[in-house]
């Protein structure tokens, strides 16, 4: 009987321990990681390194040098060399350490091997990036950290630059208009396309950036940004007359840069420029980030005239993407769908679209259509999104490379009042100024006076 009673009395805590580890696990990964996993795999990481390294065929023979040493001192067995280790530095999401490759491996064949020692040191993910020639960094993912999004608290910004979400090796992924111009974003209705684009507005809403929309859902999608918009356009009509507008600023734009590059004889070469970021701050005019939202309403035709309005919007849509980066004009095309069944122009337009997401789409054509000129495998991860994961995406660009990334929750309500707040940066555009939107003016509620309090009189 005393000996049941002791082990009710140490069980009871054990279970209760092991049952809170389980709960924190679930529902707050990143303090049951800081606080067990991360020392568990610490631990499995340094006592099992030489020998995971081998059996994963990471290691090479030793130097002749090193056997003699070996030979002379001790009696122990000549075994092969690993690759050398850094210093292990914990993360709030995993541990990043980094290895100098030995003689003749390449990070292909630490890229290869990554599975092997996600489960040999029982992390949720291994990626592998090279720092330079002869060391590669491994960064181990302790959980999924794109269960539950929780952004990096000083992740790089700048001009232009807008951490609009999460990577799965827990790094941020940042639209970064200088270096990608343009983008093509495909989701189907409640991927999370729209919570992208959230993040986007409200991320550059801060800048000195001239945010221009196209949304021919009668708004609903940009309306509640009105008051950080330069223009918006509501319908493929506003679309026709607004386009014609940027082509024409792009124009005005190139003329100002080809006025700069009036070189005189004394003209100093760091005064030459191409583009606009080459002028000097107080020449520069603003730069414009056009968003085009369901892009597909701006190609479908009903009747010839139609067709003609088409011809024109896409003509001029192709110009901006062609042209438009020199003179500090970006596009953000959104859409379901696109590709070339939506007309004439529709291929070209997306040859210029250098970054592309794709959201949970309904069909495997649709995510061919944004990823499978650029990175054919990324299919294949586009296509296994779930729907009870709205947000999650496969980002990519011309280069080949790919990764999956997920937006986290931002309301509509709070993006509305970041551009309230951000008003009074909205750039002076003469050429924009007919099409700013109406600003809706927030009514106050009164209070009845009945319902006010009064001093008690006698």
């Amino acid at each position: 009987m005393t000996d049941l009673t002791t082990l009710l009395e140490v069980g009871g805590p054990i279970a209760a321990l092991g049952g809170g580890a389980a709960y924190t696990r679930a529902k707050y990964p990143a303090v049951y990681w800081s606080a067990v996993g991360g020392p568990i795999s610490t631990a499995r990481l340094l006592s099992s390194y030489s020998s995971v390294m081998e059996a994963c065929g990471l290691t090479v023979a030793p130097s002749r040098l090193r056997v003699l040493a070996v030979k002379a001192t001790t009696r122990r067995e000549v075994r092969p060399v690993p690759p050398r280790r850094g210093i292990i530095r914990p993360t709030s999401t995993g541990l990043r350490i980094r290895l100098r490759l030995a003689p003749g491996q390449e990070p292909a064949d630490v890229a290869a091997s990554a599975e092997r020692l996600r489960h040999a040191w029982g992390v949720h993910a291994v990626y592998v990036t090279t720092v330079k020639p002869g060391v590669v960094e491994l960064r181990l993912v302790g959980y999924d950290v794109l269960r539950r999004v929780r952004m990096p608290r000083k992740p790089d910004t700048g001009l232009l630059k807008v951490p609009v979400a999460l990577r799965e090796d827990a790094t941020p992924f940042v639209r970064d208009y200088r270096t990608v111009p343009h983008q093509l974003t495909l989701g189907a209705t409640l991927s999370g396309k729209s919570m992208y684009l959230r993040h986007l507005i409200t991320g550059l809403a801060p800048q000195a950036v001239a945010l221009v929309g196209i949304d021919c859902k009668r708004g609903v999608e940009l309306a509640p940004f009105a008051a950080r918009l330069s223009a918006l356009a509501t319908d493929p009509d506003e679309a026709a007359e607004l386009l014609p507008v940027l082509v024409k600023e792009m124009e005005d734009r190139y003329d100002l840069i080809k006025a700069r590059q009036g070189i005189a004889p004394d003209t100093p070469d760091e005064e030459i420029t191409s583009d606009i970021w080459g002028l000097p701050e107080s020449e520069r005019p603003a730069p414009i980030v056009l968003f085009v939202d369901e892009v597909a309403e701006l190609f479908l035709t009903a009747t010839r005239k139609d067709e003609e309005r088409r011809d024109e919007m896409v003509t001029q849509l192709i110009r901006l993407a062609q042209l438009g980066r020199a003179a500090g004009i970006y596009l953000e095309v959104c859409g379901q769908r696109f590709g070339a069944e939506l007309g004439k122009g529709a291929t070209m337009l997306r040859a210029q679209l250098t970054g592309r997401v794709c959201h949970r789409v309904n069909d495997e054509a649709s995510a061919k259509m944004a990823l499978g000129d650029i990175a054919p495998e990324a299919v294949f991860a586009a296509c296994a999104i779930a729907p009870e994961l709205p947000g999650l995406a496969v980002a990519g660009d011309t280069s080949g490379g790919w990764s999956r990334i997920r937006t986290p929750y931002l309301s509509l309500g709070d993006a509305a009042e970041i551009c309230r707040e951000s008003a009074h940066l909205v750039p002076d555009l003469p050429a924009l100024k007919p099409f700013r939107p109406d600003i809706p003016v927030r009514l106050v509620a009164t209070p009845d006076p009945a319902a006010l309090p009064h001093p008690v009189t006698d």
